[in-house]
């Protein structure tokens, strides 16, 4: 496994006053897969990616990924989250730039020759249909098209981590899904192992080749539910009757967690 996180615990705080925030959590993730993880509001979702990334320690366990156990931030990792804080005085390009003049392993390379950072960086943009607005700041761009530019930013320097915590959550319904299926092509063109943090469950099967549900705080995996619809998937196919009953399994899960 890639990513291999072993009966983890996290607790905020000090002592019993404290919260315990995961609890034995075991999660394992194939290099190259991409996962999605659901479950109730307030269960640890985030705090697994935090301890993934290396932002902060376990309490308890072992978190582990690429044969390495993980004690600091990982350099390897791309991240995007609900709110895309772009930098307000950087134009669309120098946002999507702006790893490589922090990332250890590229800002060398990238001191010295910028120029084919920069055509890469307007390939991604067009990927995701921003072709020609490299030049734009965040405030001339729309809450869709600021969250594209995010998920540039985190795959310019080809990561072999991509972290997402609820990207699309902010998003109205037809933003939503037009990213899912920019995501599905950028992941297809990279191959990055993803784990996407969500609320949203046909987001989760829509995306993901598996889909693990979390219990109610203080969390742990509950289930591994790989997702069997073959890439690449369209919206119809989340009218499948086979898409729509695994929707409500998941649901079924979730709820029972809810009510204790």
């Amino acid at each position: 496994m890639f990513v291999q996180l072993e009966k983890v615990g996290l607790r905020y705080g000090q002592g019993d006053a404290g919260t315990l925030a995961l609890a034995e959590a075991s999660i394992g993730i194939a290099k190259g897969e991409f996962v999605a993880v659901v479950g109730p509001s307030g269960c640890g979702k985030s705090t697994l990616l935090k301890l993934i990334s290396g932002l902060h320690p376990a309490t308890t366990g072992a978190v582990v990924v690429g044969g390495a156990r993980v004690t600091r931030p990982l350099p390897i990792c791309g991240m995007a989250f609900q709110a895309a804080t772009l930098l307000p005085w950087r134009t669309t390009l120098d946002n999507v730039l702006l790893p490589l003049e922090i990332v250890d392993r590229h800002r060398s390379a990238y001191a010295r020759d910028r120029a084919p950072f920069v055509d890469k960086a307007r390939r991604l943009l067009a990927m995701v249909g921003l072709a020609g607005f490299e030049t734009k700041y965040p405030w001339e761009l729309s809450g869709g098209m600021q969250q594209r530019t995010s998920l540039c930013r985190a795959l310019i320097h080809e990561p072999e981590l991509l972290l997402l915590d609820e990207p699309f959550g902010a998003l109205d319904a037809f933003t939503r899904e037009e990213l899912w299926d920019i995501l599905q092509t950028l992941f297809l063109a990279q191959r990055p192992t993803v784990v996407l943090i969500t609320h949203d469950l046909r987001e989760s099967i829509y995306l993901a080749d598996t889909v693990f549900v979390m219990s109610a705080r203080p969390g742990r995996i509950i289930s591994r539910t790989p997702v069997p619809f073959p890439r690449p998937r369209t919206l119809e196919d989340t009218f499948r009757p086979e898409f729509v009953e695994m929707e409500h399994a998941l649901r079924n899960q979730i709820a029972r967690q809810r009510r204790g």
